[in-house]
């Protein structure tokens, strides 16, 4: 009976080895896959470029720009001309629920498209019931494209928005908070 019980601890001690040795195999190889994911992924981050390159890309795309040197921290900010779209309510909004209901959904997807193409940077709707319905800030280097992209809007082209476009300036990389 002795040997029957050293016998079965025995291979229960080569195969818990066994299990082990695979699992330190395995827990290595996850660890080499992580190593390499991380190694990709810092790979792939953008280089932070100086303000004189990111300047000198922008007026090369025909986007107007100026700098300053900030008093108080001695920062150089460059400054971007942007277009400020205010949307406001057209002259046919005759359209029943129905279509007024297809246009906004055409609506919505004509600023998402805008916005996965970085052309359009924010978009939405102004809280009240007044004249302006809303802004989307486009990231065009010119007003004939800014206009042009704000006009393809299906709501705009209905007649149920017009739009009144302004060159708005603002600090290129900073963040609404």
């Amino acid at each position: 009976m002795k040997k029957i019980v050293v016998i079965c601890l025995t291979i229960l001690v080569i195969v818990s080895c066994k299990k082990i040795e695979k699992e330190k195999v395995n827990a290595t190889e996850i660890q080499e896959e992580v190593n390499d994911t991380i190694m990709e992924n810092v790979a792939e981050l953008p280089t932070k470029k100086s303000i004189k390159d990111l300047k000198e890309e922008l007026n090369a795309k025909g986007f107007q720009t100026f700098d300053y040197v900030d008093e108080k921290t001695k920062d150089t900010i460059l400054m971007q001309q942007y277009f400020m779209a205010f949307l406001k309510s057209g002259a046919i909004r005759s359209q029943n629920e129905e279509e007024a209901a297809l246009l906004q959904k055409e609506h919505l997807a004509h600023l998402k498209k805008m916005y996965e193409l970085g052309y359009a940077d924010i978009s939405g709707p102004f809280g009240d019931k007044g004249n302006i319905r809303g802004i989307t800030i486009y990231n065009v280097p010119t007003l004939k494209m800014a206009d042009s992209l704000a006009n393809a809007d299906p709501m705009v082209k209905a007649g149920r928005l017009v739009i009144e476009m302004h060159p708005w300036w603002a600090a290129k990389g900073y963040q609404l908070r």
